[in-house]
C-alpha cells in the first residue's frame, strides 16, 4: 500500500467519523449526510487503487479538493478555525500525498 492510497483511506475514515460527530453533536443531517458520502467516496477510491484501478487515486483527489473548497467556504462563514480550518489542513495533507503518489514515475 502507498503513501496516497492510504491517504485516501484514511482521510475517508476520518471524514465518516466526523460527519457521524458533527450529527451528534449539533444534530446537523448535513455533517452526516456529507461526511459519510464523501467518507465512503474516499475509501472506494482508496480500495479501487488498492485493487489496481487506475481512476482511484483520481477520484479521491478530485474529492479532497473539493472538500477544501467545502472546508474554506465554511471557514470563511463561522470564522471558528474548529472544525473547518483543522478539517483544511487534513484536507490539503491528503490531497498533497494523493498528488505525489499520482505524480510519481
Amino acid at each position: 500500500m502507498n503513501i496516497g492510497i492510504a491517504a485516501a483511506i484514511g482521510y475517508g475514515i476520518l471524514t465518516l467519523v466526523g460527519g457521524i460527530a458533527g450529527y451528534l453533536k449539533a444534530k446537523s443531517q448535513a455533517s452526516l449526510i456529507s461526511g459519510v458520502v464523501s467518507g465512503l467516496l474516499l475509501i472506494f477510491a482508496g480500495t479501487a487503487q488498492l485493487m489496481g484501478q487506475s481512476w482511484g487515486l483520481t477520484l479521491a483527489a478530485v474529492i479532497s479538493a473539493v472538500l477544501v473548497i467545502v472546508f474554506i467556504l465554511r471557514l470563511v462563514k463561522t470564522k471558528k478555525f474548529m472544525p473547518a480550518g483543522m478539517l483544511i489542513l487534513a484536507s490539503l495533507a491528503s490531497l498533497g500525498a494523493i498528488v505525489y503518489e499520482i505524480s510519481a514515475p
